[in-house]
Formats: structure tokens, sequence, C-alpha cells
């Protein structure tokens, strides 16, 4: 694994192929279009690949299965069991690259993309005022990339602790403590359990949005495999179907604060939200070791305002209020990102207008993201060695 500061074209033999992001998505870009005998470089913004994955919380799982989650070329060891944790899955990663021997380059953030003067590939400007030019460019910085905090009334001026989920993560600083977690994705649900297993004194959790919630598992059948099964179904058929297991294998929590969504499971993911895969939540609400509360609408004289008019005052607040791509500075200018700052296609196609530039990363499938990642990276690969974007550097 390369880790020169200093990038630049392979002489004689044609330009890379770049991929921006050392994570799994750009990982697995970079060892597709090696087997398929292309010249990959990995251009990473962080001093090691992986970096996301190193300031995930504590205890984080992956909620996908060992099985259904190594990327291509290389499978996780049977010892990382069922379900990941964090560290094994960052132990994988450096694996990953040493295995593949993959050209990595770290410490090099690229800024901006844009079509190369001769009309032949993309220049990327970089750090240090770095210039580089490569045949095709993969954006794999990932799903979350840059922490969205809304813009509540008060935020600015309250004096309360206050943290996104990415700076959390372990309970041990909050032990004894009253804390507030906004947000019921699976990031804010798991962090909620922590706590409570942590010692946490009082666990809240606002809730504007009330979830489906899916068992990680059922008798050893996994959601994820059922998720891979119904993708392809028409969204009605799959909402219809996920009611009555709804009904069978998560209890009623109306008079916890969470009744059922009145909206169908797929319909939600299709407006991008995910389920909340169940790891403790439900027996810690049934339990009543975290209350649901309402949405926070503000803050007004130190305290937390809720959207059913009720002030509270925790020890703490932690935001877990989910992430934004970061792709206006880079790419936005090339017309390939839609409203919400998301790319207009990923895997293997190229956005109209920009020949040779691919995104990957950038959804958040329910048959599971590093899944879904692994089997675009071949595709991805496929499709730029067939197009033959610009003068390819190809591997001796």
């Amino acid at each position: 694994m390369a880790d020169t500061p200093q990038p630049t074209d392979h002489p004689a033999t044609g330009r890379p192929v770049y991929v921006i992001g050392g994570g799994p998505g750009g990982l697995s870009v970079a060892y597709a279009l090696r087997a398929q005998g292309l010249r990959a470089v990995v251009l990473e913004r962080s001093d090691r690949i992986g970096a996301s994955w190193r300031r995930h919380y504590d205890r984080l799982h992956l909620h996908t299965t060992r099985r259904l989650s190594a990327l291509p070329g290389l499978p996780m060891p049977r010892r990382f069991g069922r379900w990941v944790s964090r560290d094994d899955v960052v132990r994988y990663l450096e694996k990953y690259a040493e295995h593949h021997d993959l050209e990595i380059v770290t410490g090099v953030e690229v800024s901006r993309v844009e079509p190369s003067p001769d009309g032949s590939g993309w220049l990327l400007r970089a750090t240090g005022g770095r210039e580089l030019t490569g045949a095709a460019v993969v954006v794999a910085t990932g799903h979350n990339h840059t922490p969205h905090i809304p813009d509540w009334p008060g935020r600015d001026s309250y004096t309360g602790e206050f943290l996104h989920a990415g700076e959390y993560r372990n309970p041990t600083p909050y032990a004894d403590r009253d804390v507030l977690v906004v947000g019921i994705g699976n990031t804010g649900a798991e962090i909620a359990v922590d706590l409570v297993e942590g010692g946490a004194s009082r666990v809240r959790l606002a809730v504007r949005t009330v979830p489906h919630i899916v068992r990680r598992s059922t008798a050893g059948w996994a959601a994820q495999f059922t998720s891979i099964l119904v993708r392809r179904l028409p969204v009605g058929l799959v909402d219809r179907l996920a009611r009555p297991v709804a009904k069978l294998s998560v209890p009623d929590l109306s008079a916890q604060g969470l009744p059922r969504p009145d909206t169908g499971l797929y319909s939600r993911v299709k407006q991008g939200s995910i389920p909340v895969l169940d790891v403790g939540l439900v027996d810690a609400v049934r339990k009543g070791r975290v209350e649901i509360v309402a949405a926070v609408d503000g803050f007004e004289e130190g305290k937390v305002v809720l959207a059913d008019g009720a002030r509270v005052s925790p020890d703490a607040v932690i935001a877990a209020t989910g992430y934004v791509r970061g792709l206006e500075n880079l790419v936005g200018h090339l017309g390939v990102l839609d409203a919400h700052g998301r790319p207009v296609v990923q895997g293997a196609r190229t956005p109209a207008g920009a020949p040779g530039l691919y995104f990957t990363g950038f959804t958040n499938p329910i048959s599971g993201n590093l899944r879904e990642m692994a089997i675009d990276a071949q595709k991805i690969a496929k499709s730029i060695a067939r197009s033959g974007d610009g003068p390819v550097s190809r591997l001796p």
C-alpha cells in the first residue's frame, strides 16, 4: 500500500482511474479495476483507510451478516462472527488493501473534479495545489460524510452539553446522567440502548417520525435475507407482506409512544428511510428504560423545547440526526447531483454529460450497503474497461 504524498500520472502507459475515498466502496472498486487489468489509484483524505469506520461508536456491529458483507476478492474471516464489530471491519479493510496490493495515497483531499482541458478525461484539484489527470473518476467518499445538525431555533445560544452522534464513542462519560438522544434511526436507537446498558440515569429518545422496527434476526433468519428476496418486488406488495410479519415479530409499543407506522415499510424505504434493526430497543422501551418523547423543536433559556410544548433539561443532548453527502463543492458544478445533493445516477451508469464519472456508496439499501457496494464495484470496473474512457493506464 503506497503512502507517498505525490500521486502522479503513470508515464507512457496512460492515465489511471482515480478513486476518491478509501472506505469499503473505494477499496472494492480499486480491486475490481485491478482485476480488469486497469491501474487504479485511491486518494484518501485522512492518514489511514476506513476513516469513517474508525470514528463510529465502540459497540457498533454490522446489521448485515458477515458472509454478505465481504468485499469482492476476499471473504471476511469466520472468527469475526455473524455480526461483525466495528474494529473487525477496520481490520478487514486494512487486510483487504494489503492482500490486493492496492495503490493508495493517504493525506490527499480532492476539492474539485473538472473535465480535463483536452476533453479526454478528468482533472482533479487536490491538497497542496496538486492537479491530477485521470482517464475516469470514481467518487466513493461515503454516505456518512458530513454530520448534519438541523437548524433548530436557539441552538447557537444553548450552553448545555451537545454533540452529534458522530462524536459519541461509548456510555462511560454519561453514567448516572440524564441524556436526550434526538433521532430514532439505527444510530439513535443503538446509542440509546448503549446508554441504558452503560448506566445512564435517564435516557429519552426524541422521535419525529415513528419508524418501522424489524428484528435483526428471527430464529436464525437474518432480516437481510428477506430484504434481498423482496427488493425487486412491487412496493405495494412488500408493504402488504410486511404488515403481518411486523405484528407477529414486534410488539405494539403504542402505550410507550411508538405506535405502528401508518405508511408501508417498503414505501418508507423508497423515500430514503430504512427500518430500525432491533438490537435491544424494543425491550428497553417496553421496560421504560428508554422513554419516547416528542421531536425537538428548538432550544430556549437553557432548555430543550419539544414539539408537544414540553421543555426538558437533560445533562447532555446527542443528535443522531444523520449526515449529508458533502458533494456540492466536489462535483456540484457538473450538474450531476439532485436537489438533495445526491448523485443522479450511481453504479455502472454515468451522468448525462459526464462520461467517465462514477459514484458508489451513496444509498442505504435494505439489502445491505456493503453488499451493494461490492456488486457495484464490479459493474463499474467492467463499464470502465468496456468504455475505454480516455487513455486508461493498464497494469503490466
